[in-house]
């Protein structure tokens, strides 16, 4: 690719069975943004404990050259995703909005081999292995499932926590009655 070469700019349909085959490898840039609804997204939809009207992800995302030192330029994927899913609370149990609002930056490469060889401490961007079918609707889901939170939980004061959480549970208590094996020994002792 020559580096003055003006590359014509794609307009990705926001209908998500087009996210499913993306061809990174031509010549050109994208851009794009639609809003993904739950069932459009089959794993996230496993873990939502409920889908309501208007829970979903809004997307939008570009793509562009940018000089790399010592090669070629190098295909960048910017990608940002805002929205609302219902998870289980973990505190009292009942479901709880998650709201979500990430922005990401990917560096599109040829081979997994640049992949695995790409610099581990760069933080700002991830690669990607770019295909002639890559699958922009899978990774827009990876990325929502990889933002949530490993304990979803409604903000402090919100919710009480749930009773057989740390299991206080008022009728199943049992008073431990088991006589102290230590008060054992010591009887043994004295009828010796």
């Amino acid at each position: 690719m020559n580096r003055n070469q003006v590359l014509p700019q794609v307009q990705l349909s926001a209908e998500p069975s087009a996210l499913k085959k993306v061809d990174f490898c031509a010549p050109q840039s994208y851009q794009g943004a639609g809003f993904l609804a739950i069932s459009d997204m089959p794993r996230l939809a496993e873990e939502a404990s409920a889908i309501n009207p208007g829970d979903g992800f809004n997307w939008q995302m570009e793509t562009h050259f940018e000089d790399s030192p010592g090669s070629e330029p190098r295909q960048i994927l910017e990608l940002a995703l805002k929205g609302r899913l219902h998870l289980v609370c973990q505190r009292c149990l009942q479901d709880c909005a998650v709201d979500l609002d990430e922005k990401r930056r990917f560096v599109l490469l040829a081979t997994e081999a640049e992949a695995d060889d790409f610099p581990m401490e760069d933080e700002e961007q991830e690669p990607l292995v770019a295909s002639q079918h890559f699958n922009l609707l899978e990774t827009i889901e990876d990325e929502v499932l990889l933002s949530l939170p490993l304990i979803p939980k409604h903000p402090e004061g919100f919710c009480e926590p749930h009773a057989s959480v740390f299991g206080v549970d008022d009728e199943d208590e049992v008073v431990d009655e088991r006589e102290n094996p230590f008060n054992i020994l010591k009887n043994m002792k004295k009828n010796s």
